[in-house]
């Protein structure tokens, strides 16, 4: 029977862990229009090229949603696919360089803290930092994360 792919289980995350996403994902004209229009952010600077050519940086900018999104999600396949329950919420999340259409995007995530839930018996919550770079190494987006994690079952 193969094995099959999965995240990591509260205890196999310790504080202080370092993780890279490989690979990385490039930003397309497509990405930044079609998630600016799914989620309905008619901002300029991320759909009319002619107006942001006027803009301080000469281009249009990649929707900073779709950026968050793509850097949390590099990770899932790595740490989190199957072992989580879902997302308890996101804080200090900051973008500190822009993102452009043809930039790619690579990310890694830093485990910050864990502890055991007090009112789920199986779940643990571990904070994630997550930091996304261009193919620069420019930090361009930064957040922490808090879920709620699968313990290992004891079958296993």
């Amino acid at each position: 029977m193969p094995t099959q792919t999965r995240g990591k289980y509260y205890e196999e995350l310790d504080v202080g862990d370092v993780y890279e996403h490989r690979p990385g994902r490039t930003v397309t004209e497509f990405d930044n229009t079609l998630w600016s229009l799914l989620s309905v952010n008619l901002q300029p600077l991320h759909l009319d090229a002619h107006f942001s050519e006027g803009s301080e940086f000469g281009q249009r900018l990649v929707n900073s949603m779709f950026t968050l999104s793509t850097v949390v999600g590099l990770q899932v396949h790595d740490l989190t696919l199957g072992t989580t329950v879902g997302n308890l919420g996101f804080e200090e999340i900051s973008f500190p360089h822009p993102v452009f259409i043809g930039d790619t995007l690579y990310a890694e995530t830093e485990i910050v803290d864990k502890r055991l839930s007090e009112s789920r018996e199986d779940d643990g919550i571990v904070t994630f930092e997550h930091r996304g770079y261009n193919q620069d190494g420019e930090l361009v987006c930064e957040c922490t994360r808090i879920g709620l994690m699968h313990t290992e079952p004891e079958d296993e």
